[in-house]
C-alpha cells in the first residue's frame, strides 16, 4: 500500500449516502486512501467508494468510464452506480472474486503474493488493446501535473504529501531539488506502450485463497503509457507492504529482466515520476 493508505484501524463514521446505498445491508469499512476517501463493503456482493469535497485526483465518473471500457477484456468490478450530490461523490461496484494482496492471508505469504502481482499485471498489459484505448496516462500529462502542483503549493483540503516540496517525497528522492527532478523528467526513456492500470500497487491486485490472481480494482487513472510506469511502482509497493526482498519476484513473474542498466533507468525514472506527480 502507499504508506498513507490502509484499512481503517478504528471506528469509522458511515456517511449518510453510504447508508442509503446499503439499503439495509451491513456496511463494513475496508479501506481509507491517502486523501481520506473511504471504501465500504455493502453486504456480501457490493462495494462503494465515497469521497467528500473536490480534488483533482478523485473523479469516480472517470473511473466508471474506465471500468466500463476495460470490462469486456479483463476482470474488473462491474459498475452499478456512480453519482455526486453536494460535496459527496460515490461509485458502487459489484464484488469480484478474490481478496486484496495486502490481506492477512497474503501478508503471511509475500513471495506468492508478489508473483501474482507480476502475473496479473502482465495479463492486464497483454490483454487491453492499446489502439482502442481512449484514455492516456502520459509522461507529459503527469509532468504538467507536477508543475501545476509545485506552482500552486498545497491547497485547501489537499492533504496528500509527495507532490509539492522535496521534504514531502519518498526517502529515495528527498535529496533532490525541484530543478533536479525537472532535469531527470526531461530525459524520458524510450516508450514501450501498453494500457496501464495507473495504480498497480499490491492493494489493488486481487488473489483468491488458492493463490491465483483474479482481478484488479481502482482503475481511476487507467490509460496508455509505458509498461514500466506500472511495473516499477508495482514492484516498489512490495517494499511498502511486505518488506524488502520481493521486487525480483514481481519482475520474474511478469517476465522481464530488471537487472540491466536500461531497466534500472526506467525503474528510477517512473518511481520518481510517481512520487512527484
Amino acid at each position: 500500500m502507499h504508506p498513507l493508505a490502509a484499512a481503517p484501524d478504528g471506528p469509522v463514521a458511515i456517511p449518510p449516502v453510504v447508508e442509503r446505498l446499503a439499503a439495509g445491508d451491513a456496511v463494513t469499512p475496508v479501506w481509507r486512501n491517502e486523501l481520506g476517501g473511504l471504501t465500504f463493503r455493502l453486504g456480501d456482493d457490493r462495494y462503494v467508494k465515497w469521497f467528500a469535497g473536490g480534488h483533482p485526483e478523485i473523479d469516480f465518473a472517470a473511473e466508471a468510464e474506465r471500468l466500463v471500457w476495460a470490462g469486456p477484456f479483463v476482470t474488473v468490478p462491474e459498475v452499478l452506480e456512480v453519482g455526486r450530490a453536494g460535496d459527496d461523490q460515490w461509485l458502487v461496484t459489484a464484488a469480484i472474486a478474490g481478496g486484496s494482496a495486502v490481506s492477512p492471508r497474503w501478508l503471511a505469504d509475500p513471495q506468492r503474493a508478489a508473483e501474482e502481482l507480476g502475473r496479473g499485471l502482465r495479463m492486464l498489459h497483454d490483454t487491453l488493446p492499446v489502439a482502442a484505448c481512449p484514455f492516456t496516462w502520459s509522461v507529459e500529462e503527469r509532468v504538467a501535473r507536477f508543475e501545476e502542483r509545485v506552482a500552486a503549493g498545497p491547497g485547501p483540503g489537499d492533504t496528500r504529501p509527495g507532490n509539492t516540496t522535496p521534504t514531502d517525497w519518498m526517502p529515495e528522492h528527498r535529496g533532490l531539488s525541484i530543478e533536479n527532478v525537472r532535469e531527470t523528467l526531461n530525459r524520458m526513456p524510450p516508450l514501450d506502450l501498453v494500457v496501464c492500470h495507473g495504480d498497480a500497487c499490491a492493494p489493488n491486485t486481487l488473489i483468491d485463497d488458492s493463490g491465483r490472481f483474479t482481478g484488479h480494482v481502482d482503475l481511476g487513472i487507467l490509460g496508455v503509457a509505458d509498461r514500466w510506469a506500472d511495473l516499477a511502482v508495482a514492484a516498489w509497493s512490495t517494499v511498502w507492504n511486505y518488506g524488502p526482498g520481493y521486487e525480483s519476484a514481481v519482475y520474474a513473474a511478469y517476465g522481464v529482466e530488471a537487472g540491466d542498466a536500461d531497466a534500472a533507468e526506467r525503474i528510477r525514472y517512473y518511481r520518481l515520476l510517481w512520487d512527484v506527480s
